[in-house]
């Protein structure tokens, strides 16, 4: 009878370590599915990029997190230069709101971005009186792309350029003349190309060069509504 009650009390004993070990197991699974599944956001968003500033230093673009942000590839020599002031006049409407003016400057296209950093950001002062972050100068396309510009062109495409008038024909023409599958392709075109980020990190839109500032000021009122 004795020997029969402490093999109960064995049995029971192991029955209980073993409910409380698939206990703790499935707790360990909760918790590592929840850093997968965090992992996983993170990498769909663009604060896993950690970008320079124009004086060299690393800034998170977790910084950012929960602001609409356009970001854009910009320069100083360009016939979309004068958009400056249209982004200007852009962030001091919406910046009191959650909004920030990313702008990284490129001289991949007709090198049209000359100069150090520092000059850069002395005729954007001087000739626009921007006020919003400026980078350090990135590539765009190509091996050496900036991480974060690999992003944002993986996960948009090209739709084409709103005709305006002016510059649209001309950029059409001459990407199609130097390759005639240029639309197909998600690259970056030309300066100025704008891409949308939500409050949580996300790409929402892209704009071409000649969209108007309007039709992008509406699409930012948009997401700084949500």
């Amino acid at each position: 009878m004795g020997m029969k009650m402490k093999t109960e009390s064995a049995a029971g004993g192991a029955l209980r370590k073993t409910a409380l070990a698939a206990m703790l197991a499935a707790g360990v699974f909760a918790a590592c599915g929840g850093f997968a599944k965090g992992a996983y956001a993170m990498e769909n968003t663009i604060y896993q990029f950690t970008v320079k500033d124009r004086t060299g230093g690393e800034v998170s673009l977790k910084d950012y997190a929960g602001k609409v942000l356009l970001i854009v590839n910009t320069a100083t020599r360009c016939g979309f230069t004068p958009q400056y002031d249209g982004l200007e006049a852009m962030y001091e409407r919406l910046k009191g709101r959650g909004f920030e003016l990313l702008d990284f400057p490129c001289n991949q296209f007709g090198q049209q971005a000359p100069g150090s950093d520092e000059e850069i950001h002395t005729f954007c002062v001087l000739n626009y009186k921007t006020a919003f972050p400026q980078f350090a100068k990135v590539d765009v396309n190509g091996e050496k792309a900036a991480p974060l510009f690999r992003h944002l062109t993986a996960n948009t495409t090209f739709g084409g350029f709103p005709q305006d008038g002016k510059l649209a024909p001309i950029l059409e023409k001459m990407l199609g003349e130097a390759d005639p599958d240029y639309a197909k392709k998600p690259d970056i075109k030309w300066n100025f190309t704008k891409f949308l980020v939500g409050k949580d990190g996300r790409i929402v839109r892209r704009f071409e060069p000649t969209a108007p500032l309007a039709e992008v000021e509406g699409a930012i009122e948009a997401e700084l509504a949500k």
